[in-house]
């Protein structure tokens, strides 16, 4: 019998199967128009919100040391000015209606930009096809069971580095991802069931508020997923900070109300095993320095060979984590009333 309930949406399902989603992401070519070669483009943009999102981040981590194009993310409705010709630009919606996406969408195809569509469709996928442009459909496969963009993550994640790779933006995404997909399967094997590191991770949690902290690049994402994971999946509060920034200024906070703190915040440091001395040594100092103002600290370490199978490696016990928080508190991780309402309202209250 399953451990998480209720589960109204298969969330665990989800989590489990994310090496699923990188696997189908290999086994499917979309062609990509010919005049999307590296040599043609100057810059690369993501738009995307929420859970869809995280598919630019880490596009944007990975490809910083390794790109000779800049990538920017852009996750909200105002278009870049630069956008023309030479931009490519990646659309990300997982239900193809996210206002955002389209407003950035429609401005870049205005400009010239040419636009690529990760989608399971909806009007993101009519605007863009309309005009030409390139549609890869992400309902197939693992996620034809999906319903919501933060269970999409390994598909659109995967579905965009290759895409990269395809154009000669980035090389060697599908060696790593093969990587990534057999230490997600031995992950999944300690989780599954219910136990592993992602319980006792949530057991010292408890109800604390967790503070997520990860190395600059694809270990502030995982930071970053964990805390949304948090919010969504637990409906519970969470914050999430970047090394080496927060030696610079948060380490700070705690010279006071450590009497507040010390019930209410609990440090999780997200390593991924490949961070140089400096940053390995900001991890310790910051815990060190604050430690008495927190009410723990947890270090979790990333397993796998290279940086995709230790990001998704942290970023499937995470997932994990907030399934646990929610089931602690007999809480149905799926369905977020808060964000449709507040989408709804937002819609009715904004001026056309």
């Amino acid at each position: 019998m399953p451990w998480l309930r209720p589960d109204s949406e298969g969330l665990l399902s989800a989590a489990a199967g994310m090496g699923d989603q990188l696997a189908a992401a290999m086994s499917t070519h979309v062609p990509l128009p010919g005049a999307l070669e590296r040599a043609a483009l100057t810059s690369i943009v993501v738009a995307g919100m929420g859970g869809s999102a995280v598919a630019g981040e880490v596009l944007q981590a990975y490809a910083a040391p390794r790109s000779p194009l800049p990538v920017l993310l852009v996750n909200s409705a105002s278009a870049p000015g630069f956008l023309g010709e030479s931009s490519l630009v990646f659309a990300v919606s997982f239900s193809g209606h996210t206002e955002e996406t389209l407003a950035v969408a429609s401005a870049a195809l205005a400009a010239g930009a040419p636009v690529v569509a990760l989608t399971c469709g909806g009007p993101l996928a009519r605007l863009v096809a309309e005009a030409g442009g390139t549609v890869m459909d992400l309902a197939s496969g693992p996620l034809r069971t999906v319903s919501q963009p933060r269970l999409a993550a390994g598909a659109t994640v995967s579905t965009l580095l290759l895409a990269c790779e395809q154009i000669g933006v980035l090389r060697g995404v599908r060696p790593e991802l093969s990587r990534a997909c057999e230490q997600l399967e031995e992950r999944r094997a300690s989780l599954a069931s219910g136990g592993g590191i992602a319980a006792e991770v949530a057991r010292r949690i408890g109800r604390t508020i967790p503070v997520f902290h990860g190395a600059c690049g694809l270990g502030a994402v995982a930071a970053r997923r964990w805390k949304t994971q948090v919010n969504e999946n637990s409906k519970a509060p969470a914050y999430f900070g970047v090394q080496p920034e927060v030696c610079h200024n948060e380490v700070c906070g705690f010279g006071q109300h450590g009497d507040v703190t010390r019930q209410m915040l609990t440090l999780v440091n997200l390593r991924s095993g490949l961070e140089d001395a400096r940053l390995r040594r900001g991890f310790d100092l910051f815990a060190e320095l604050t430690s008495e103002a927190l009410a723990g600290v947890i270090d979790v370490e990333a397993e796998g060979e290279g940086d995709l199978a230790r990001f998704f490696d942290l970023v499937m016990i995470g997932d994990f984590v907030s399934l646990h928080l929610a089931t602690r508190e007999g809480i149905d991780p799926g369905p977020v009333p808060t964000l449709a309402e507040l989408k709804l309202r937002l819609a009715s209250e904004t001026p056309a």
